[in-house]
């Protein structure tokens, strides 16, 4: 998915910001396979580069405006969760959304 693609290029230039060492390729064309381990919270690594992309993707005041701007009908039923709506406004996952506002302690229940 074209979200999943942006949220994994955010990661891999956070690797390169913070400067964690490991096996770079410039400008060839490779695959990368992701192992399970940037999503299990247990390399230090893995964490840092995802906090990176989350904030790259996902700014905090951008998120904030976001929120106080967003659009409200009289029916909250038919309004989209906050979740869902933020993340089409960024373009990333759903689940990239609710763990950013979880992180940020903005995550709040419909």
């Amino acid at each position: 998915a074209r979200t999943r693609q942006r949220f994994t290029i955010a990661h891999e230039i956070g690797h390169l910001v913070l400067k964690h060492r490991g096996d770079i390729f410039v400008d060839k064309t490779e695959r990368i396979n992701r192992d399970t381990k940037s999503t299990l919270a247990i390399d230090k690594n893995e964490i840092e580069a995802n906090a990176f992309a989350a904030a790259l993707l996902m700014p905090r005041a951008h998120i904030l405006k976001e929120i106080q701007n967003r659009p409200r009908t009289k029916t909250a039923k038919k309004e989209p969760p906050l979740a869902n709506y933020l993340a089409g406004k960024f373009q990333v996952s759903k689940q990239a959304m609710e763990y950013r506002l979880n992180n940020l302690g903005l995550l709040i229940p419909e």
